[in-house]
């Protein structure tokens, strides 16, 4: 039976779905605030001894800490599965949230591809700056070449990077097609590096943190941060292979997608359904039956920009 609160949040993420600004309850502007006030003396803590750090030395661990006490003042509580690699890895993952790239970078220090838009948003994009996040810019493709440059330079420099390549944020209960193009870095691999695969698994929450639809970043951010409570996230590090064993990035690709398919599969306990939002950025068209479901389930699809 569905209770009161349940049926709240699900009203809040349709409105927020359909581009609606989220109102908040006296409460849950108390929640905002108080997680604000814990972000920010992390950050009156953080950012000094990161500076000081840099004085003395290169690659300063201070971001990866912080990142992690991100992630926990916002509200997860995250759980490491498997184990992870810590150097000359290209992690790959499916990707749902803002909150990915701070658990990620909190349990692993990854240097990070993300779409350009993450990088105006107030405070996450300058966090994931100092944690050398490469930006995208999905409709330049021009700039390609500099951006798999950059993810070169990443790579040899943090030894582990992270990409999203469905290249947009989903719903827990959907996997897209990966686009390959970032995946070019690894066109021939550069000697050692594995490719490990992520799922990201926020359990009974992933529809509700998910950032899906015509939602706002700011406005994703004001409702996660304003929600009741703490979530399990549990970032699933699967096994590793070895690129040299799947010449090419689409082959790398399809490889990586397969296992996070199937370990979602597994987690979810049933199928994967077709994502309901077309995404014109990355040529996503919603399927004619998918839109009748979520029409029918009262979930009119929106268009997403990006």
């Amino acid at each position: 039976m569905t209770t009161k609160r349940e049926t709240l949040y699900r009203e809040r993420r349709l409105a927020a779905m359909r581009g609606e600004t989220t109102p908040l309850s006296p409460m849950g502007w108390l929640r905002l605030t108080y997680r604000a006030i814990l972000l920010a003396a992390g950050l009156i803590v953080c950012v000094p001894l990161h500076y000081i750090w840099r004085i003395f030395a290169y690659g300063s661990p201070i971001p990866m800490y912080f990142l992690r006490y991100a992630a926990w003042a916002s509200g997860a509580r995250v759980e490491v599965v498997g184990t992870h690699l810590k150097r000359d890895v290209f992690y790959v993952a499916n990707h749902m949230s803002w909150l990915d790239i701070l658990s990620m970078a909190g349990a692993c220090g990854t240097a990070f591809v993300a779409k350009a838009e993450l990088a105006e948003a107030p405070l996450v994009g300058w966090l994931a700056s100092l944690n050398r996040t490469v930006f995208v810019k999905r409709e330049h493709r021009m700039g390609v070449a500099e951006q798999i440059n950059a993810l070169k330079e990443a790579l040899s420099d943090n030894w582990a990077v992270t990409v999203f390549p469905e290249g947009t944020t989903t719903d827990g209960q959907s996997l897209l097609p990966f686009k390959t193009s970032m995946l070019s870095v690894l066109e021939p691999p550069p000697l050692g590096v594995m490719v490990q695969p992520v799922l990201l698994d926020y359990g009974e929450v992933a529809e509700e943190i998910g950032w899906i639809g015509n939602e706002t970043g700011l406005n994703n951010a004001k409702r996660v941060l304003a929600r009741r409570g703490t979530f399990k996230l549990r970032l699933n590090f699967l096994e590793p292979f070895s690129p040299e064993d799947y010449r090419g990035r689409k082959k790398i690709g399809a490889e990586a997608r397969r296992r996070i398919e199937e370990a979602l599969l597994e987690t979810l306990g049933k199928p994967l359904r077709d994502f309901r939002h077309t995404v014109d950025p990355i040529r996503y068209e919603a399927p004619e039956e998918a839109q009748r479901i979520a029409e029918a389930q009262g979930e009119k699809p929106a268009e997403k920009a990006g």
